[in-house]
């Protein structure tokens, strides 16, 4: 019994020191002339109070002191120390940027790329909560990284600026080649509330979008502009909170991800509702993974819109259209591979200046519902394709949609001096066979024979007598000097 009571008395001795370190390091440092902040820190205090007194009751060891950003050695700021509120009911925007304001003291002098300072892996941490702000959560302008943002929600209150952005990497100014480097935006719901977008990148290098949720937005759920290597992955995007068959789908508005610049990484995306999925101002890009689920084609909505007429340099991998195609103007060096395109998606190739090289779109899969729809298209309203050089287009699997292609083979048994094969049913481009090989088996005698014309992607070959013979005619179009 007296041991027993020894245990109660540690224990409460214990839980008085604790209560009087967690008061101290909840209350000291506020800053709140109308004394809100200090009511907030007082509310936390007394729940953790309760939860100390409630273990010390039932006999159990007191739980583990939480850590708070005050300490000296952590560089975790909790946005609810600074006076956020999680249930969304007050504007947090003051207490998230007083956060992120503190974070942005680097811990030391060291650098990542010149000019950007080392903040040394601070995190600003949401704790799960979701928060109502009334303007962006802009980093502030000196330029640093290796940064994180995660764990919580953020919503755009009724009065939210209609041209900015929820999250801004987007510095009022600027004096370095690039203002960020290595931040990290994770595990986050951000909500536009039909206002503004959702995060804007601009000039920053090696940033990191991953496993976020991103919704409501009237302009663009993420914008990049510029900088490099920004990588957005295992991420969800909708104007629209939808699973597809939306009764407004025709109204969809907005791009779920637009990219106007360089070397840029999209993977395991999901986008189910916008205008346009993906739309992408710059060369040397890469989409993988990607289900686009938004605006149908047939009612004016494009899948990935690729907008950089004569320098794509874009790879589209492994990714699912689902009624949604890809559009690309004017491509160069632009790669479709292991796709699947659904319910008459397919790929149309725009002319603005008439130029089309290097282009393919091979090993893919369309489905479509039998109305004659084309797998490739070649759009030449502003212009026919004049300059055109090593387009392949082949061995696509296809049900339900017509066949277009760079390269064709047919046969034709026929009695007589004269064999017309016609590809145009199935060739891309009008009235161009760049390469021609053809047999002919026959088996009455050993006739003279030669390919006589080919125009109007009609191969024609005449024998100089008439026998019973079969053609095997394969040609290909586009082929380059050195294909």
């Amino acid at each position: 019994m007296a041991e027993r009571r020894r245990t109660i008395l540690d224990h409460r001795q214990n839980l008085l020191l604790r209560l009087l370190l967690l008061t101290f390091f909840s209350i000291t440092g506020t800053t709140s002339s109308d004394g809100t902040e200090i009511l907030r820190r007082y509310e936390r205090v007394r729940f953790r109070s309760e939860r100390l007194l409630a273990s010390v009751s039932a006999g159990a060891a007191p739980p583990p002191l939480p850590s708070s950003s005050s300490s000296a050695s952590s560089r975790v700021y909790h946005v609810t120390d600074y006076g956020a509120d999680p249930t969304g009911k007050i504007d947090s925007t003051a207490a998230i940027l007083r956060a992120l304001s503190d974070a942005f003291r680097p811990p030391s002098n060291g650098s990542l790329i010149t000019g950007i300072a080392d903040l040394g892996g601070a995190e600003i941490n949401l704790d799960g909560g979701s928060y109502l702000i009334s303007s962006p959560i802009a980093l502030p302008s000196s330029p640093a990284g290796n940064l994180k943002i995660h764990s919580g929600s953020l919503r755009a209150s009724n009065n939210f600026p209609t041209n900015r952005y929820l999250i801004e990497l987007w510095p009022s100014q600027s004096t370095s080649s690039f203002n960020y480097e290595y931040i990290t935006l994770s595990s986050l719901m951000l909500d536009a509330n039909y206002r503004a977008g959702g995060i804007a990148i601009v000039n920053s290098l090696r940033t990191l979008i991953q496993s976020c949720y991103i919704v409501h937005f009237a302009s663009d759920g993420i914008w990049v502009q510029d900088g490099h290597e920004t990588l957005i992955s295992a991420s969800f995007l909708g104007q629209h909170i939808t699973a597809g068959a939306d009764p407004g789908e025709r109204s969809f508005s907005g791009t779920g991800i637009r990219i106007d610049g360089n070397d840029n990484s999209i993977t395991d995306i999901v986008i189910f509702s916008a205008a346009i999925g993906i739309q992408i101002a710059g060369q040397a890009n890469t989409i993988t993974g990607v289900h686009c689920y938004n605006k149908a084609t047939g009612f004016g909505g494009t899948g990935i819109y690729l907008k950089l007429p004569g320098l794509t340099q874009t790879r589209i991998v492994n990714c699912y259209l689902d009624y949604t195609g890809i559009v690309s103007e004017d491509p160069v060096q632009l790669y479709v591979s292991g796709s699947f395109f659904l319910g008459d998606a397919n790929v149309v190739l725009k002319s603005v200046n008439g130029v089309i090289k290097a282009v393919d779109i091979v090993d893919n899969m369309f489905a479509g519902s039998g109305g004659g729809v084309d797998i490739v298209r070649l759009d030449e309203t502003g212009g026919a394709f004049s300059s055109i050089d090593q387009v392949v287009v082949k061995r696509n699997s296809v049900n339900g949609m017509t066949v277009r292609s760079t390269a064709a083979r047919a046969s034709l048994k026929a009695n007589g001096t004269n064999w017309t094969v016609d590809f145009s049913p199935v060739l891309l481009f009008p009235n161009r066979i760049d390469h021609v090989q053809y047999a002919m088996i026959t088996s009455s005698g050993f006739p003279n024979h030669a390919l006589r014309n080919v125009s109007a992607n009609q191969v024609v070959i005449e024998s100089d007598v008439a026998v019973q013979a079969t053609v095997h005619v394969a040609v290909e179009q586009c082929q380059g000097s050195m294909a």
